[in-house]
């Protein structure tokens, strides 16, 4: 484990971003994205993907200028086309028109599709939040989830994310996926040769498995919930409700023709649409009632749940988004941890594209 400040890695990939060909803006976007997972501790989605991103680019799935388009939209509602950009770029594209939809009608909703992997959900979300707005957003993934009862890959991990503003108390904010663990975890137990916890995976014929690599084996990760006796079918339901959200109402491809991200998989045959498919809204706070009012009301709220009487009294109850803002306030002042094979691969790119690392 080597710790690195947040300045030297996001110089680091603004360096390689525009090594691909993407200008100054767009390596500074797709920088902050892919940075603001390290910092919130969502290492699985931070910058040990860059190397992925890379090799998309390589193999020309990624499209490093894009023209986005806007080809349906209402006074509330927009469809981009992200001619195969990074989604780390269209995401936030995307979610600026939901905001300016909002700002003037009250709430915006904005399908993309054409896209690649955008980064945490979370990010976008929050976007909205130093407008008084709440922030929602969704993704569609790679499928590597069986559905429950079912032994084929069917649904990404498809996560969702909601930024709701307070007053004096942070943000409410909820990132997270709707299987047992992102497809991220496991590729951080890969890394440390680890087992995974019961119930995150199942082998190639429905078993339950504890086998970090078992999705290299045809094995499946499982909906939030595990089994159908601990509510799995909840969690197929949850991740069937944002890939419809993301790809069949975005015109993006969906189910198990979701785009892989890693860029030795084929792509699959007789796709339905076109990329990965993202869902983003915003929602102004006083097209509901006065915002302070709200935000007075909601530290109320979190306020009250923090003094929740806990079970043990060194576990105190959390809001969603305490952790996350815990660990960017200690990444910030003490730098960013990265396993030695994550600092290997920065390195490969730092030779292949000569730039310092």
């Amino acid at each position: 484990m080597q710790i690195f400040s947040y300045e030297h890695l996001y110089s680091f990939s603004h360096k390689i971003f525009t090594s691909i060909g993407c200008d100054s803006a767009d390596a500074t976007i797709a920088s902050n994205v892919l940075l603001s997972a390290d910092l919130r501790g969502i290492d699985s989605h931070g910058i040990a993907r860059l190397v992925g991103y890379v090799r998309l680019w390589e193999t020309k799935r990624i499209n490093s200028n894009p023209n986005f388009k806007i080809t349906h939209q209402t006074p509330s509602t927009a469809v981009v086309d992200a001619d195969e950009a990074l989604g780390l770029v269209a995401a936030p594209f995307a979610m600026q028109i939901a905001i300016d939809k909002a700002r003037n009608v009250g709430t915006g909703w904005v399908c993309v599709n054409n896209s690649n992997h955008f980064g945490i959900a979370g990010y976008h979300a929050m976007m909205a939040l130093e407008n008084d707005m709440i922030g929602i957003a969704m993704t569609n993934a790679s499928a590597l989830v069986a559905p429950t009862f079912g032994k084929e890959k069917m649904l990404g991990t498809n996560p969702i994310a909601v930024a709701i503003p307070a007053g004096v108390q942070p943000p409410f904010v909820a990132d997270f996926a709707t299987t047992t663990a992102a497809n991220g975890k496991l590729e951080i137990l890969q890394r440390k040769n680890q087992d995974t916890p019961l119930g995150w995976v199942q082998d190639v014929d429905g078993n339950a498995s504890t086998n970090a690599n078992i999705l290299k084996q045809d094995g499946a990760l499982l909906p939030l919930g595990s089994d159908r006796e601990h509510s799995s079918h909840k969690g197929y339901a949850l991740g069937s409700i944002v890939d419809i959200f993301t790809g069949v109402l975005s015109g993006a491809s969906f189910g198990p023709w979701a785009p892989p991200f890693p860029a030795y998989i084929p792509m699959p045959e007789n796709m339905p649409g076109k990329g990965l498919g993202h869902f983003f809204g915003a929602m102004r706070i006083d097209a509901f009632q006065e915002a302070n009012q709200f935000k007075n009301q909601m530290d109320k709220w979190i306020g009250r749940f923090r003094n929740t009487t806990p079970i043990n009294p060194e576990n105190k109850v959390l809001i969603p988004g305490d952790p996350e803002r815990e660990m960017e306030f200690e990444r910030k002042e003490n730098g960013i941890p990265l396993v030695d094979a994550v600092v290997k691969d920065l390195k490969d790119l730092a030779v292949k594209f000569n730039v310092e690392f």
